[in-house]
């Protein structure tokens, strides 16, 4: 178990790693504001040369401050196209601060990806194609809940995971190194020697036994590697080199814990007893037969696996003994905030697109504006404070564009019926009762139908009172024939019902997938198996998002082939386990 001080000497050690090789990304920075956060981004800067860039990515950036573009006042003043450096550009040989990353658009968080993973922005917009180099450090702040996470894309491409939020103020003591040793140990990287085949070998080999599949992951700790080296003044790598790289880079990575080598079982036989040693006659007692190359390279794996194991989380040995497994990957959000749609005037600017100002839709003055100024001088106007008015035709013009998330709504389909069983129907309840709880709290829109008897019945319309769901819930019985095909038209219908409205319905299923009772009310297995098969390629032709969890003990297709109609998510939950179902929908949600 490591304690504070060590967790904040890695640390540190990474702010200095980073300030001898750029080219290690940067570093994910897992801590709240505090003086401890703060005391880790100063011993970083203290260590950059004097005068680098320290930049701060602001919330809700767009294209024209992170990448660049055109310079509007120069390009009107010059009638020439003149560029202006964005962000990434100016953050060249500097530190890029990027806060709150884990609520990062995607979009940005792949403009960063792709600035670190060529070293260069490439602008190509407002009539432009430029290629600036750019080699800068990102720190990544997350400052998210326990299951908020920055953009996986990113993350592979930061060498160092760090967390800080159990290191007090105390712990947190100044850097050591200084620019100088910095400076001396890039002289030293400039000449350092390739890792070797064993490096390599015991780099990938860790990686692999901790379940990191990345390939970015050992091409970081090799880097990792190099510096270390570099930073104790050394051209070559040595085995503690490799043993701490993989500690900083591949243990927090980690999805599995390794398994542990097996024992070699050599049982002494009488025979082996009583035979005389004759190699020992010959050499010598104390002499030992020297490792061949297989056995050096196995210690070496060895000792880079045991490195990187020690530095595992806690608990994690734990969960993998439980669970089999232990899934470190990015979580979904907790927020089902709907699809994207485009909007005439309100949301999120997303850009702007060629057209005729209108009543629905709004100029957008500057963009027309540049689009205009690089041709004046083809159109007749002279730099100078006399040329006259600037010309703008109609094709110049620029139209904003928007996007809004659509509110959700969750419509949950139970089977009631006897085929369900009464146990399993209550295993059922607690796992909507879950999801509704959480989709209160992410203020989700929620509906119930439940399905029974002869035909299906809509207990709860779309709405987020928990109170109210739980009150229907608990009134709810089972029993009787399933009128499968009568709950997935309802399904449908009040799911288009909701998208007319603005939302984004999201069907969930829960059924052994049996239906007996048709559209008509008539007994007849045949045809009420062929209505439900309609009803569900209905579904999948009005384009809506679904997943059937088939509960029934022993699955037996009939919800997968109705699942594929739906052209919708399907998942066999012979136990009903509300984290399970949970985990669907919020896949279903992504």
């Amino acid at each position: 178990m490591t304690g504070p001080r060590d967790v904040w000497a890695d640390a540190i050690l990474a702010a200095a790693l980073l300030a001898i090789d750029p080219g290690l990304g940067g570093a994910t920075l897992r801590a709240g504001p505090g003086p401890v956060r703060d005391a880790w981004l100063a011993g970083l800067r203290a260590l950059l040369p004097e005068g680098a860039p320290w930049r701060r990515l602001p919330p809700g950036v767009g294209d024209d401050r992170l990448l660049g573009g055109l310079d509007l006042a120069a390009a009107l003043g010059s009638g020439r196209r003149v560029l202006q450096k964005g962000l990434l550009a100016e953050a060249d040989g500097g530190v890029l601060i990027a806060p709150m990353a884990e609520r990062l658009d995607s979009g940005v968080a792949a403009r960063l990806a792709g600035a670190l993973e060529e070293g260069a922005v490439r602008i190509e917009r407002d009539g432009m194609a430029e290629r600036l180099e750019t080699r800068f450090v990102l720190i990544a702040l997350d400052e998210g809940l326990e299951d908020e996470r920055p953009p996986e894309g990113l993350l592979q491409r930061l060498a160092f995971h760090i967390e800080l939020d159990g290191i007090g103020h105390r712990d947190a003591e100044p850097i050591s190194a200084t620019p100088a040793d910095i400076a001396e140990a890039q002289g030293a990287l400039a000449r350092m020697a390739v890792p070797d085949e064993a490096a390599i070998h015991a780099i990938c080999a860790a990686a692999d036994a901790l379940g990191v599949w990345s390939l970015r992951a050992p091409r970081l700790a090799l880097r990792v590697a190099a510096a270390l080296a570099a930073l104790e003044g050394r051209e070559a790598l040595d085995d503690s080199d490799l043993a701490t790289a993989a500690r900083l880079v591949l243990a927090p990575r980690a999805t599995r814990m390794p398994v542990p080598p097996a024992e070699p079982e050599s049982p002494e036989t009488e025979a082996d007893a009583d035979r005389p040693d004759d190699s020992g006659a010959e050499a010598g007692s104390d002499a030992e037969p020297d490792p061949g190359p297989d056995e050096g390279q196995g210690a070496l794996d060895d000792l880079v696996l045991e490195a990187a194991r020690s530095a595992l989380p806690d608990g994690l040995e734990a969960m993998w003994a439980v669970g089999g497994s232990v899934s470190r990957s990015a979580p979904s959000r907790a927020g089902a905030a709907g699809a994207k749609l485009p909007s005439a005037k309100r949301g999120r600017r997303i850009g702007t697109r060629p057209g005729k100002p209108d009543g629905a839709s709004g100029l957008d003055l500057v963009e027309t504006l540049k689009t205009a100024a690089p041709w004046q001088r083809l159109r007749g106007a002279s730099p100078g404070a006399d040329r006259g008015p600037l010309r703008v035709r109609r094709d110049d013009f620029r139209i904003r564009r928007f996007e809004q998330r659509s509110e959700s709504t969750v419509i949950f389909v139970v089977d009631a019926s006897g085929s369900a069983a009464l146990q399993r129907l209550a295993e059922t309840k607690g796992a909507v009762e879950l999801l509704l709880a959480e989709a209160y709290v992410r203020r989700t829109q929620v509906a119930l139908i439940a399905f029974r008897g002869e035909a299906a019945q809509l207990l709860l319309p779309p709405t987020r009172s928990l109170a109210r769901a739980r009150r229907e819930l608990a009134e709810l019985a089972g029993g009787g024939a399933t009128p499968l095909a009568s709950a997935l038209e309802a399904a449908a219908a009040l799911g288009v019902a909701e998208r007319s409205k603005g939302r984004t319905p999201l069907l969930v299923i829960m059924t052994d997938g049996r239906g007996n009772i048709a559209l008509d009310g008539a007994a007849f297995r045949t045809r009420a198996e062929q209505d439900a098969l309609n009803a569900c390629r209905r579904i999948r032709g009005a384009g809506l998002s679904a997943a059937l969890i088939d509960i029934s003990p022993r699955p037996r297709g009939d919800g997968a082939k109705l699942a594929e109609a739906m052209g919708g998510r399907f998942v066999a939950l012979p136990f009903v386990e509300a984290e399970r179902v949970r985990d669907v929908v919020r896949v279903l949600e992504a």
